[in-house]
């Protein structure tokens, strides 16, 4: 059959429905392959909101997301979300189309070095240079990319492959002698662990978004209820552990909870489950928690002491390895009472520092009034995608998530843009599910396109847009580091947003007053098909607690 024939029988033997692309000339053969392959293939209106919302759909089901794209600037329009997806461990299998093998090298019609371009930024590559290698490049590419710790993995087919004709056979295994990712954990080392936590006095779950990607989170929650252990998350975990709950401190890090921050700096032991002590978290890292010792338990052997020396290190996957240590805890039978006067520290410093803010007296939407007016009417169940700033973080704070995969958002790589198409592929691979977008006036702008695929798909998902005509994180670092020298974060009084939803197929609302803010929310979500909804809130509203630049924890404002 054709190689292009072989990738589609590639993708169905993976278990694909959907794939997120736009075609070329170097992909066309891939898609006349296409029309009789029986698999969903949304087309997007840019590569980069292709790429996101396979980012969405593996976020949102577990799964492995299918980005294509054509060669040159399709390639390299995917470089964002390939670089996005790295950061934030997103498995996803990104396949471009290359020029003939004879262009190579000429800087023929949209030639690039897609290979040379991505390889700092993906798991693992694959040049195809004899078309029958393609079969076992694709599920070489989908088992690298969702095992050990997850990530982006692309193939690149030159197009004179792709129209080749092979002997195609069903690869039924894949073996790769030199990738063989720790899992279990050494047992030494759990047990270690263990009396560690056992002996502690200040002991604190810090968890990241290793626990997500494992699903863990019911062997977390299991940990947790061995003792009556603290717990933080970083914003990539958001919903591993059940918010709230007695033992959750909320969020940790620059805008994380004070009381998240300040058990991080005053702890004895830190337990570091899936989570890489990024400088989100630590702050200052010469002054990062020191007093404490440190478990850390990671798939990734090259994220142990990178930042921060660990004590204690585990290398597995954190669900079979929280699964064991929580046993080896419970054979201890530790003191449950010497934590008490830790708690006490903790309840006095959530009775002193809660979130707040200052509520308006007027008909004024405040920031964190919108998050909550969200929360309430989704009744907390939605799943929440986010784009990067001021409202991701209000999000973060405000919506508690009650369970994994309700929380989509761009941590490591903080991309703008990437909220709105990874709703959509969120909503594609959860169907049954409320799916919202919260979005900023600058980020939603950056990939609004995804709303003519949207309404093209019949793909219903709500953006809600934090409209308070600025480049507001950007404005706020200049407010507070730069002497209000404003530069370049004006965004004035376009689009109207309305306008443009009801432009590309959407329903366009606009909320203005906080008193029926609810109800207008509510409205939005009943309302069939995508959604855009422009809400003006306070112009400049700060979002504090804040750790600044460089900081350490113990030196939060706001």
């Amino acid at each position: 059959m054709r190689a292009v024939d072989a990738i589609m029988e590639c993708l169905k033997a993976e278990g694909v429905e959907v794939v997120f692309g736009l075609p070329g000339g170097a992909n066309l053969p891939t898609y006349d392959a296409f029309v009789d392959a029986d698999i969903r293939h949304i087309l997007v209106r840019h590569e980069a909101g292709g790429g996101h919302a396979a980012e969405g759909y593996a976020k949102a089901t577990g799964r492995v997301g299918v980005a294509f794209a054509t060669s040159g600037p399709g390639a390299t329009n995917l470089v964002t979300p390939i670089c996005d997806a790295m950061m934030d461990s997103v498995p996803v299998v990104f396949i471009t189309g290359q020029v003939r093998t004879e262009l190579l090298g000429t800087d023929g019609f949209q030639e690039a070095d897609t290979i040379g371009i991505t390889m700092p930024i993906v798991k693992h590559s694959f040049m195809i240079q004899d078309p029958q290698e393609i079969p076992r490049a694709i599920h070489e590419a989908f088992h690298i990319a969702r095992t050990g710790r997850p990530g982006p993995t692309l193939v690149d087919i030159p197009q004179d492959l792709s129209r080749a004709e092979i002997e195609y056979q069903p690869v039924s295994d894949v073996h790769l002698p030199g990738y063989q990712p720790t899992v279990e954990g050494n047992q030494k080392q759990i047990r270690q662990a263990a009396r560690a936590l056992a002996a502690s006095q200040r002991p604190i779950l810090y968890v990241g978004g290793g626990v997500v990607n494992s699903n863990a989170s019911a062997e977390l929650r299991e940990l947790a209820a061995c003792d009556r252990f603290p717990v933080t998350a970083t914003v990539m975990a958001l919903g591993a552990f059940p918010a709230p709950h007695p033992q959750w401190l909320g969020m940790l890090g620059m805008h994380g909870t004070r009381a998240a921050n300040y058990a991080m700096d005053e702890a004895d032991l830190i337990c570091a489950i899936g989570a890489r002590f990024d400088d989100r978290v630590t702050g200052k890292l010469s002054e990062f928690a020191p007093h404490a010792k440190i478990i850390h338990i990671d798939i990734d052997p090259a994220e142990i002491s990178k930042n921060v020396p660990a004590h204690i290190p585990i290398v597995g996957d954190a669900k079979s390895v929280l699964g064991k240590l929580a046993v080896e805890y419970r054979a201890l039978a530790a003191d449950p009472a010497r934590l008490e006067p830790w708690w006490q520290r903790i309840a006095s410093w959530q009775e002193r520092y809660p979130l707040r803010y200052e509520e308006s007296a007027d008909s004024e939407i405040k920031p964190q009034y919108m998050v909550r007016a969200l929360h309430e009417a989704t009744g907390g169940q939605a799943i929440i995608t986010s784009d990067v700033g001021q409202h991701q973080m209000w999000v973060a704070q405000y919506y508690d998530f009650p369970e994994p995969r309700r929380w989509i958002n761009s941590g490591g790589l903080g991309t703008m843009g990437f909220g709105l198409p990874a709703a959509m592929g969120a909503a594609v691979g959860c169907p049954d599910r409320l799916v919202c977008c919260v979005a900023g006036d600058g980020s939603v702008q950056m990939n609004a396109q995804e709303l003519a695929t949207c309404s093209a798909e019949g793909i219903p998902i709500k953006v809600f847009i934090m409209n308070n005509g600025y480049l507001g994180m950007v404005r706020q670092w200049q407010e507070l580091f730069w002497e209000k020298r404003y530069s370049a974060v004006e965004m004035g009084p376009y689009p109207d947003f309305v306008k443009l939803a009801e432009a590309y197929g959407a329903t366009g609302m606009r909320c203005e007053d906080k008193r029926t803010l609810v109800d207008d929310f509510k409205r939005a979500i009943e309302t069939e098909g995508p959604v855009v909804v422009d809400v003006r809130v306070s112009r400049e509203e700060n979002t504090f607690p804040m750790i600044p630049a460089g900081k350490a924890a113990r030196e939060m404002v706001g």
